[in-house]
């Protein structure tokens, strides 16, 4: 694989999410799920939550939920960033430290049907998602 030789000038897409995702409703989403009848998995949880709020304190952190909330089939968090920087570095930790954790990781572009669909990315195994509640709120 070559590099490119002109080092000047950098793209875009590290200073600006690309359209339509937008930052100001937090550019992506990253929902933690594991698997609450494990007791080795949710203490993974509680500690990587507890990491998450310690190493990335920029970063928009959600509640540790115990139970399904939305259209997520289980206990999980949400951690949401609003940059490509943040993205990244936070994309590249999870890789490393997500343990038995899955992520779910999804762009905001005001369709959360596509969003939490055609646009989602995973670590680890992919959940079936509840989606027919989000075509409502789809544009």
């Amino acid at each position: 694989m070559s590099q490119s030789t002109d080092q000047t000038k950098l793209s875009d897409a590290y200073y600006q999410f690309p359209s339509p995702i937008r930052p100001s409703a937090a550019g992506f989403d990253f929902h933690v799920y594991w698997i609450s009848s494990s007791p080795e998995q949710t203490e993974h949880a509680r500690q990587l939550h507890a990491r998450v709020a310690r190493e990335f304190p920029e970063l928009s952190l959600g509640r540790f939920w115990d139970k399904p909330v939305g259209p997520h089939p289980t206990t999980m968090f949400e951690v949401d960033t609003h940059n490509p920087h943040q993205t990244g570095a936070l994309f590249s930790w999870l890789v490393v430290n997500r343990g038995p954790c899955d992520v779910l990781v999804h762009p905001n572009t005001g369709n959360p049907y596509k969003d939490h669909s055609e646009l989602a990315t995973w670590m680890g195994k992919p959940w079936p998602l509840y989606l027919d509640m989000l075509k409502k709120w789809s544009s």
